[in-house]
């Protein structure tokens, strides 16, 4: 994917005492007081705006952060938390100014941030006029917000189309290059995790990891789906009986080119969905009518794990099982440590995934965690992201 990047203007000198305006993606969880319980977002966009002022340009920062009315500002949309903690980590005080859009005064070598973007009305419907009054206040336009990328917004899309020069900033530019190794150019076998809840929200996923990855490992509610695609009992687990067969076509689909979707031989049961249920050990052909499936097996994680340590590339989204319950937590424990041991390079992406990736301690170990849920899922759904289709453009056509 051919993009211009951030890091290479900055270190041709092209970003020197220009106006430089960065999209990151600062949309931090808050307690009911307003402080910030979880800052990674925050940290990961720090590198870029580092890089930025090292350039000596004049940099303005914006994101989004929770869902404001446009047009209605309100003192819980306000990014002053998120200033609070920039300050604090960029080690100088970051300004937090409002109502940007007309004009901001910074000079080379000051950063400030802008507030809450999406209290300004058209900036989800990527309002040309707005696109272009804040492209009008940059020289160069850097989207370093991969968990944006999805989304064809003024401050994501539009300021792109319309500003000077539009680039990858740092963050981005990994997530590019992640994927691009895990899924345009993977090395082989190339396996897939996809768990979750329901089939019908990953159902295009599925669908079109079906026609690459060379094996497709599924787990939570939708393993259940394809247990009972394969003939197997579930007892009362959680299922989506009316996509049997869709469930089928994608076993097939893998199966005429000499692919897998390895079907769980054992699970563990409980008859309530509770923390302290007792867990049983049972094969998959074994489940009683009131039974309820939430883990996969220690033979079925054995035999995953094996795969997982001889393939060439990894990507992961979703628990295989209840891994917020202890007694049911040995799957994604097991499938999670094979990960981390596998010489494969591995890319993991999603709310869950990242949760179990914390609750294992293996982060240093995944080849690449994303930033993105929503990006992430598309993405693997392989649709082009209109982040990654306006940034291509405008390299091709020169950033004129």
């Amino acid at each position: 994917m051919n993009v211009l990047r951030f890091s290479d203007l900055c270190n041709q000198g092209r970003a020197s005492g220009q106006r430089v305006f960065i999209r990151a993606d600062l949309n931090v969880p808050q307690d009911d007081a307003g402080n910030i319980t979880e800052d990674t977002r925050i940290r990961a966009s720090v590198p870029c705006i580092e890089m930025a002022l090292k350039a000596n340009a004049a940099v303005m920062v914006t994101s989004h952060l929770g869902r404001p009315t446009e047009g209605e500002f309100k003192p819980e949309d306000s990014l002053a938390p998120v200033a609070k903690r920039l300050s604090e980590l960029l080690g100088r005080d970051v300004p937090l100014l409002r109502d940007w859009v007309g004009g901001v005064d910074v000079k080379p070598g000051q950063v400030v941030l802008l507030e809450n973007c999406r209290v300004n009305k058209g900036e989800k419907k990527n309002n040309p006029e707005l696109a272009q009054k804040m492209a009008a206040l940059c020289d160069i336009f850097v989207h370093d917000a991969f968990g944006t990328a999805h989304r064809a917004e003024a401050s994501t899309y539009g300021i792109a189309q319309y500003a000077k020069i539009a680039c990858a900033g740092p963050l981005l530019a990994a997530e590019i290059d992640a994927i691009t190794q895990a899924l345009a150019n993977p090395k082989r076998p190339l396996v897939a995790i996809v768990a979750g809840s329901k089939v019908s929200t990953k159902l295009t996923i599925l669908k079109a990891l079906a026609s690459k990855v060379d094996q497709l490992i599924v787990g939570g509610g939708i393993a259940n789906t394809f247990l009972l695609a394969a003939g197997l009992p579930i007892g009362k687990s959680l299922a989506e009986a009316d996509l049997v067969g869709e469930a089928r076509a994608v076993i097939e689909a893998m199966k005429a080119r000499g692919a897998q979707v390895p079907i769980p031989t054992d699970v563990v049961t409980a008859k309530t969905f509770a923390a302290d249920a007792v867990a049983t050990v049972k094969a998959a052909a074994d489940v009683a009518p009131d039974d309820l499936i939430l883990d996969i097996g220690p033979d079925t994680a054995a035999r995953l794990a094996r795969q997982l340590m001889s393939a060439g590339t990894i990507v992961w989204n979703g628990p295989v099982g209840v891994f917020e319950f202890d007694a049911f937590a040995h799957g994604t424990e097991t499938i999670a440590r094979a990960i981390a041991q596998s010489p494969a390079f591995s890319i993991a992406g999603g709310g869950d995934t990242l949760a179990a990736i914390a609750k294992y301690g293996i982060e240093k170990d995944v080849g690449y965690i994303s930033t993105g849920g929503g990006a992430f899922l598309e993405i693997l759904e392989g649709k082009t992201l209109p982040a990654f289709e306006i940034l291509t453009r405008r390299a091709a056509e020169g950033n004129r």
